[in-house]
């Protein structure tokens, strides 16, 4: 069963993970909007000022196929969903970080650009604790299903819908979409890929409210 832990909690949990020997990795999951983001980057903060350079965080979304890859597919508008994501990619990257302690370069996703940029993040050999954070990685089905048993502590960042499409639109609002671009987004992107984060995830071993 899930624990409910706060910021204080979930810091507790990853130093106890960092005692650990080897790399550990930490996947926060979360439906758009929810402040995965957020969460990790303050979550490495805290971490940064007990143990500074030996935690360093995956993006999930640098792992987006390129657009040329999506209209190809004919999932271009539908950019953001489980089949839009270069799953074996992530899965890569995660088994040669666990295998290891070597430096690894990671893509990240550039969102005022709409692309990911490849080797845009170093993880560094120091890095003995892995933040991986994105929507799907606790989605329980194939092809996401496989990443399990590379994580070691998985935690759902959980916010209800309402709150979600508030904090969706601040954020294409900010990015300068016209009313019609937003509710495109909204309604045939992020609300509906939040409701399978929500309801085809596998429970997490701990939850954070936000």
């Amino acid at each position: 069963m899930s624990r409910v832990v706060d910021m204080d909690g979930l810091l507790a949990e990853a130093l106890a993970l960092m005692e650990r020997p080897g790399r550990q990795v930490l996947a926060i999951a979360g439906a758009p909007g929810s402040g995965k983001s957020t969460t990790v980057e303050t979550l490495l903060e805290r971490i940064e000022a007990i143990h500074p350079g030996q935690a360093a965080i995956l993006p999930m979304d640098g792992f987006h196929y390129d657009d040329a890859v999506l209209h190809a597919m004919g999932r271009r508008l539908w950019k953001g969903a489980p089949d839009t994501f270069d799953v074996g990619g992530l899965a890569s990257v995660l088994t040669r970080l666990r295998a290891g302690t070597e430096g690894v370069a990671v893509p990240v996703f550039d969102r005022a650009l709409e692309i990911s940029r490849g080797s845009a993040r170093l993880i560094a050999p120091e890095a003995r604790l892995i933040l991986a954070e994105g929507n799907y990685l606790l989605l329980d089905r194939a092809p996401w299903s496989a990443l399990a048993d590379l994580y070691d502590l998985t935690v759902m960042v959980d916010v209800p819908e309402e709150e979600l499409a508030r904090r969706l639109r601040r954020r294409w609002e900010h990015y300068k979409l016209t009313e019609d671009e937003i509710g495109q987004k909204l309604e045939v992107n992020d609300l509906p890929n939040g409701r399978t984060v929500r309801d085809d995830s596998r429970p997490a071993d701990l939850v954070l409210h936000q």
